[in-house]
């Protein structure tokens, strides 16, 4: 089988948060069960290749002003994955990926039209697929593009699309002008189609004319129906409930592994713990920190922004700042929240640490120094950080919700089980009273030890999940066959 995956960022390529992650690692779980995989991505001026190649000179994209034209480069083969490259310097050679501190780049909808339509032209030339798997809002036009303007393509036209929601909040919403600036039928502006309270709504049209749909963990794909986190969409979510599914994501061990991670200052194992006390040491060391200090280290890396709790830690904070731990932080984003540990750490310097911005290299020593991890998210369709901090043996403070309440089990100390602490209601003094549970666990080496190796024996490879979406690829490709030969036998009994 040949998979097609469309996404507009991918490790090591280019990177704003966790769907990178997941790019990055299930093209290469599905290859490694002996299929075809193509990734397509937009080519940034973030995006280092080498010795890349133009293997498509020229491909036109129509819009109402005027046509643009872009090309496609060969990004090599890695791991069994073909990697493809859409290159048009005018959309994708910026500071960032998708905007700025300020807001989104004003013409997104422009940037990610060409590539939805780049990659569809490119597929005709460079391998048809038998299924395109498109991810996020910037790659939901494939769906509605093949059901629609390519639907009668004789190279594309019976190809079936699932998408993966990673992220609900961001639906790719534009003013009506849109359809028409894109070269777009006015007739996709329905309530049964792309309209949405008098807007576009990219992540709709994908939503209505994919194949089938599926989420990045199981009580996510359950969240996004209800009215709380459903964002406008429940409704149209739960209209294909039978095709929609939580599958949830994998890590890539090979990059995220104390025993084998070259970016820690010392490698160690469930059988070995003693390199944790010396990446301990150098975190904060890294912060400027005393690297004695026998204060409990709480990590955080994350964007900032109100969906990942960081309202709750900042009315927290002064109470987080009077208890016996030092918080050590990277991320950034919204401006307020950068300002706020700014002054955390100018007012309580041994117990915060902060570093804005994002390091890769100081994200593995944070996951292997701190001693507890906190995510407390309003909400969270899977989560990776809290699943690295399993393998780490760096214990999962979390609010029970979409992946974080799938992977965590809360600790139970008469028992011995679970591999973290969880808090439900989304409120600061819920989220310090998990805190609190943590520590007094942690003041008990022995049960401390045992969160650890429970978290630490925890499997959540993408060789699961792959299995998983094979198997939908599967299925939509029957029911593709299937409705293409209904059509066919419909048209010779007419």
């Amino acid at each position: 089988m040949h998979v097609l995956f469309a996404a507009s960022e991918c490790v090591p390529f280019s990177k704003t948060g966790g769907l990178a992650d997941i790019v990055g690692a299930l093209p290469r779980a599905v290859a490694e069960l002996g299929h075809r995989v193509t990734v397509y991505l937009p080519l940034y001026r973030q995006t280092r290749l080498e010795n890349p190649r133009t293997v498509i000179a020229s491909i036109t994209v129509p819009f109402d002003d005027r046509y643009r034209f872009c090309s496609v480069l060969d990004g090599g083969r890695q791991n069994g994955v073909q990697y493809y490259f859409i290159d048009y310097p005018p959309f994708y050679d910026r500071e960032a990926l998708y905007g700025t501190p300020l807001g989104d780049y004003d013409d997104n909808p422009e940037r990610f039209a060409l590539y939805c339509r780049a990659v569809l032209e490119a597929s005709k030339i460079l391998g048809v697929p038998n299924v395109f798997h498109c991810h996020d809002w910037q790659t939901a036009l494939i769906p509605v593009l093949l059901r629609t303007l390519y639907d009668e393509d004789p190279a594309l036209g019976g190809i079936p699309t699932v998408f993966t929601i990673h992220n609900f909040g961001y639906q790719g919403i534009f003013s009506p002008d849109t359809l028409p600036l894109l070269m777009l039928p006015w007739d996709l502006f329905t309530i049964t189609k792309l309209e949405f309270f008098g807007k576009v709504n990219f992540l709709k049209g994908a939503l209505t004319y994919s194949d089938f749909i599926t989420t990045v963990s199981r009580k996510y794909a359950r969240e996004i129906q209800t009215t709380e986190y459903g964002f406008g969409l429940e409704g149209v979510l739960r209209s294909r409930n039978p095709h929609v599914i939580g599958i949830l994501n994998g890590v890539d061990y090979t990059e995220w592994n104390p025993a084998t991670d070259s970016h820690i200052a010392a490698q160690y194992s469930p059988e070995s713990l003693e390199g944790k006390r010396e990446c301990r040491r150098d975190l904060l060391r890294c912060f400027s920190l005393d690297p004695e200090s026998s204060l409990p280290i709480i990590g955080i890396v994350s964007r900032f922004a109100a969906q990942k709790g960081f309202d709750l830690i900042s009315q927290a904070a002064d109470r987080l700042a009077h208890m016996d731990v030092t918080v050590v932080v990277i991320g950034s984003g919204d401006k307020d929240y950068e300002d706020l540990f700014r002054r955390l750490v100018r007012h309580y310097p041994e117990r915060f640490a902060v570093r804005v911005g994002y390091d890769n290299r100081m994200a593995h020593k944070i996951e292997a120094g701190a001693d507890m991890f906190l995510m407390p998210s309003r909400y969270e369709p899977c989560g990776l950080n809290q699943i690295y901090s399993l393998k780490y043996g760096t214990v999962p403070i979390v609010r029970a919700t979409g992946g974080l309440d799938d992977t965590i089990e809360p600790f139970d100390i008469r028992t011995g089980k679970g591999t973290g602490f969880k808090f439900h209601e989304y409120t600061a003094e819920a989220m310090l009273s998990s805190v609190q549970a943590a520590l007094q666990v942690y003041a008990k080496p022995e049960e401390w030890r045992k969160v650890m190796l429970n978290g630490m024996a925890r499997n959540f490879s993408w060789a699961v999940a792959a299995h998983e979406y094979l198997k939908i690829y599967e299925k939509v490709r029957a029911s593709r066959r299937a409705a293409v030969e209904q059509e066919h036998n419909k048209d010779q009994d007419g």
